[in-house]
């Protein structure tokens, strides 16, 4: 344990972190895994639900979780247990929508909470899920394909660009980086890092974040504030800024005493704290505010959203069918470059460069190599693609992006590999081979 940190903690003489300190030095943390309800996947017959999550399911150990297909496939995602609270919180908010709705994850990687959201968002809304770090946009992006909801559009820069545009979203998730005590249990880094001085420079940034942010919040919507952290400075003083300074109302979460969940430290606010010696959880602090209605002004004013040119030439001669697109999403398709992109129809107003794209093909001559994006994507009738359903071995050795030799009745051309009867990637069988086409930065290595 940091002693710097032990010492700050030990002089609030706060009884709310009574415990608090033996907690993070002396038990383990919990394992969990939330299912993919988009999917349909829900947690198996008698297993340990989390509380406040019904995805949710606690596990007895950690298992390899990199050696689990069914991780690859988007089935289900590895979290904390008190970050998948985001998912009752935005469906709690969002239980009364009349409309699908536009969604801002503005602090979104690695894709935890913004898959959590997703699950529980009204049916259409679309989801724009931002990182400001190009090292950890990747991740994002895998692992919102592999969810595989097509209404996403991942971005990556600094939350100011939202200020510019106006209030353009009905729900902000601000998982604002912080200084993550409450990751100390889990995190090495997160000990070594802590100084009495990381929660007045995180708290100084968290301003700036949450004041782009609401400048791009539309009146009558909601504003998701959240931290990995333990002292007020970052979690009940920032609240206290949102709506002393910014406007916003404070809104009561249906998050009862019972699960462990603490309220917040001397404000009169609504927000809840996930603290490790209280419940089966890691450190959460949340919050919900509102942006109150402009008298005179409509709360929502539709205007045209973007449609794609469906009259590009280029796409002339191009097998569009072989990709078995499921017809129920609209799709309109374009090129850029050698690559394909399904462009799905969305009922919600957005600058065009934030409209949804999914990548679905590379175009060699005028054949059309799927991409790995298609496999996990919602976008996908797999009952239209030749299939050939694959064992452990080799699933991971696809995953591991080793060549293959399919069976000697398997098709020839693109195959949909499945395991366990769900999509697990593509690969050209020539018969004597097949290549592998899961994406080369996607593949484990163990």
């Amino acid at each position: 344990m940091n002693q710097l940190y032990a010492d700050y903690i030990r002089g609030l003489h706060e009884p709310a972190f009574d415990g608090l300190l033996e907690s993070l030095s002396t038990t383990a943390p919990v394992v969990a895994v939330r299912y993919n309800a988009q999917k349909q996947c829900r947690p198996p017959m008698g297993a340990d639900i989390v509380a406040w999550c019904p995805q949710g399911e606690y596990l007895k150990e950690r298992p390899q979780f990199i050696l689990d297909p069914r991780l690859h496939q988007g089935l289900y995602y590895v979290q904390d247990a008190s970050s998948m609270v985001i998912s009752r919180v935005v469906g709690h908010l969002t239980r009364d929508a009349q409309r699908p709705l536009a969604v801002l994850d503005a602090c979104a990687a690695p894709g935890g909470k913004t898959t959590a959201a997703i699950d529980a968002l009204p049916a259409g809304s679309v989801m724009v899920a931002n990182e400001y770090s190009p090292q950890r946009v990747g991740a994002l992006r895998e692992n919102l394909a592999k969810w595989g909801y097509p209404l996403t559009t991942v971005l990556q820069g600094d939350t100011a660009r939202f200020r510019s545009q106006g209030p353009v979203f009905d729900l902000i998730l601000a998982d604002v980086p912080c200084s993550g005590e409450g990751m100390m249990r889990k995190d090495q880094e997160a000990v070594d890092q802590w100084t009495p001085q990381l929660p007045v420079s995180c708290a100084g940034r968290q301003r700036e974040i949450v004041a782009n942010l609401w400048e791009a919040l539309r009146p009558g919507g909601y504003l998701v504030y959240s931290t990995c952290t333990f002292n007020r400075l970052e979690n009940e003083e920032i609240l206290d800024y949102i709506i002393s300074e910014l406007g916003a109302e404070s809104v009561e979460l249906p998050l009862v005493p019972e699960w462990g969940i603490q309220p917040g430290i001397d404000t009169p606010h609504y927000c809840y704290r996930f603290m490790p010696h209280r419940l089966r959880g890691e450190g959460l602090f949340v919050a919900a505010v509102r942006k109150p209605l402009e008298e005179g002004k409509e709360a929502y004013r539709p205007y045209k959203a973007y449609k794609p040119n469906k009259s590009n030439k280029a796409l002339k001669g191009l097998d569009l069918d072989s990709l078995s697109i499921d017809p129920r999403w609209g799709c309109s398709f374009e090129l850029d470059g050698e690559r394909l992109f399904a462009v799905p129809a969305i009922e919600v107003a957005l600058p065009e460069e934030w409209h949804p794209r999914v990548e679905m093909a590379t175009v060699k001559g005028r054949s059309l190599v799927p991409s790995p994006q298609l496999a996990y994507s919602l976008l996908l009738n797999p009952e239209g693609m030749a299939r050939v359903e694959v064992g452990l071995d080799d699933a991971l050795a696809f995953l591991r992006r080793q060549a293959m030799t399919l069976p000697g009745d398997a098709p020839r051309g693109v195959v949909l590999l499945t395991y366990g009867e769900r999509p697990l990637g593509f690969v050209k069988n020539l018969g004597s081979r097949a290549n592998n086409l899961y994406h080369p930065s996607w593949r484990i290595l163990r």
